[in-house]
């Protein structure tokens, strides 16, 4: 694996605009600003690692879709409580 602490990763637009830069040395870059419920395609955006001068080849992001505001946790279900000396401890999956 390359030594990357030295690099940040770009995100590019299907245009080829640079959209969004990583922190030097992380392995993420946040793709942000996306409505709600809004699915990308593959290749509307591309990555790729740069050093500041040079750049990798362009990879395409995968397809994803931005997660819904009404998308919210699973409800909690097997619910215990186990008596304690001042309560409870309440546990659940």
């Amino acid at each position: 694996m390359a030594d990357r602490t030295n690099q940040h990763l770009v995100i590019y637009d299907k245009s080829g605009t640079k959209k969004f830069e990583g922190e030097v040395g992380a392995t993420t870059v946040a793709i942000t600003g996306l409505e709600a419920g809004t699915a990308v395609a593959e290749g509307d955006y591309q990555i790729a690692w740069s050093d500041g001068t040079n750049e990798s080849d362009k990879v395409d992001v995968p397809a994803f879709t931005v997660n819904s505001a009404e998308t919210k946790p699973e409800a909690a279900t097997n619910v215990t409580a186990s008596p304690t000396d001042d309560g409870t401890k309440v546990t659940a999956e």
